[in-house]
């Protein structure tokens, strides 16, 4: 598989948002950044935070869209149109309502699960044939309670262990990046003992 070149965080912006179950995506290239001492910069016209890591064919862009998760679409075409970077060297990181706290899963290709941002991005690609980091965060149990449980702070249990699952998946993201996803997906969906 070809190596990444753009690593997306979904979420949503603005304060109230930020320790959001729904902002996994946003905690998980965070801790990249942080983990390379990037800097993010606004920038207009990527409707987004966008940050360099590296340079020349090897340079990886980390992407946090500023627009509302149902419109993370125009971010991140944008910045794919803008750095002529294909969909299958992309990695969209998500909260994920199917795995419980303390799972991350690396996946390709498939459907939006629900997802609002995934799905606004596979309508804007017309395909879903990108990477994917499922970041687990459980399920409230009923579905009229997940809007509310989405944009809600986890507790304090299972804030710690989404942290710990994002710490897993920054451990094999240099796989992730050089495309080696089997090596990444295994390393990653190996339980600890």
């Amino acid at each position: 598989m070809a190596a990444l070149r753009l690593i997306v965080g979904l979420g949503n912006p603005g304060a109230q948002y930020e320790r959001s179950r729904h902002n996994a995506g946003f905690w998980f290239v965070d801790a990249l950044a942080a983990s390379r001492q990037g800097q993010w910069r606004s920038e207009a016209k990527l409707f987004g935070e966008a940050l360099k890591l590296g340079d020349g064919a090897q340079a990886l862009w980390l992407l946090k869209p500023s627009t509302f998760m149902n419109r993370s679409a125009q971010s991140v075409s944008a910045v794919l149109r803008f750095f002529k970077i294909e969909p299958e060297q992309m990695l969209v990181a998500h909260d994920d309502l199917d795995l419980s706290p303390g799972t991350a899963r690396l996946k390709f290709d498939g459907g939006h699960g629900g997802q609002n941002g995934l799905r606004d991005i596979q309508a804007q690609l017309g395909h879903g044939r990108y990477h994917r980091l499922r970041v687990g965060i459980g399920h409230p149990g009923h579905k009229d309670a997940v809007t509310a449980w989405v944009l809600g702070r986890p507790s304090k249990d299972d804030e710690i262990s989404i942290l710990r699952s994002i710490d897993d998946a920054l451990a094999v993201v240099p796989l992730a990046i050089a495309g080696d996803f089997n090596a990444a997906m295994k390393q990653l969906h190996t339980r600890r003992d």
